[in-house]
């Protein structure tokens, strides 16, 4: 179930990146997330009832929901000037910047470890993105900033899954990115040159559906210590997926900063998993 929902979303990456072309950002990520929660809302609504919708915190939903909105815009933008292989290991930093974030603004006591993880997984970054000179550009810092968003969607989640329903989390999010994104719709909202580009959309819209659900069932069935590692597979299947649709091999170099930014990712998600008995949020995309 990991490998097939690591696989969608890497299907839905390498759409998103094709979807550009012809495609508003907003409209895109508006439409992933209306068919999110249409899908949602369809399977869950009739099995669940109204105790779906029950929560404690609903302020705490949408923002949770509005991170992962920003998140998924930056992923697009990030898309436009960055190859898939390369975009989806800066991606998977996200438990390593999480590290970073519960030690500094949460002052949990980070062993020292874990401290050469993060740097590792940094240095990672810095080697697929290569900042240097004259390509220095505002463009390179927004899979930054979408990692910092993305880290921050993933300390919210770890604190609303105490007391929240997953499936109940999953409801909100897709309802609260597909809401805030309809603001903008009518802004960005252009006819599509042929039903080609709808039909992407369709992929788009539906891996990410199937992609999350398949996590859910996944992570009900097995511990996070077993499936944590698998999530790492979600580099390969871009790389492929890069290959296929975008005829893009990563160099040598690219390829030492995706294999450390993986193994420092992997190690520690699974150091995280061993020391506290929490699960690890999976990467959404």
């Amino acid at each position: 179930m990991v490998i097939l929902a690591v696989a969608c979303f890497s299907t839905l990456d390498a759409t998103a990146k094709m979807s550009i072309a012809a495609v508003p950002i907003l409209m895109g990520v508006w439409f992933r997330y209306a068919f999110q929660a249409v899908a949602t809302t369809a399977v869950l609504l009739p099995r669940h009832g109204v105790a779906l919708l029950r929560t404690a915190h609903p302020k705490f939903h949408v923002l949770r929901g509005a991170l992962l909105l920003l998140t998924s815009v930056l992923a697009f933008l990030s898309l436009r000037y960055m190859p898939l292989p390369e975009f989806t290991a800066i991606v998977l930093m996200g438990p390593l910047v999480v590290t970073l974030l519960a030690a500094t603004f949460l002052k949990e006591r980070v062993s020292f470890l874990r401290w050469l993880l993060v740097a590792g997984g940094f240095a990672g970054t810095l080697v697929i993105l290569r900042p240097r000179g004259d390509d220095f550009g505002w463009s390179i810092l927004l899979p930054v900033a979408m990692v910092m968003s993305n880290a921050w969607f993933q300390v919210l989640t770890s604190k609303l899954a105490r007391t929240e329903n997953p499936l109940t989390l999953h409801f909100y999010t897709g309802w609260v990115g597909a809401l805030i994104a309809s603001l903008a719709l009518p802004f960005v909202w252009q006819a599509l040159p042929s039903w080609h580009w709808w039909a992407l959309l369709f992929v788009m819209g539906f891996m990410g559906t199937v992609g999350h659900f398949m996590l859910i069932l996944a992570f009900q069935r097995a511990p996070a210590s077993t499936l944590t590692p698998y999530l790492y597979a979600q580099i390969g299947f871009a790389m492929l997926g890069g290959w296929l649709m975008f005829s893009h091999v990563p160099d040598r170099v690219s390829l030492l900063g995706i294999g450390l930014i993986a193994a420092c990712g992997a190690a520690g998600a699974w150091l995280t998993v061993r020391e506290r008995r929490v699960p690890i949020e999976p990467v959404e995309s």
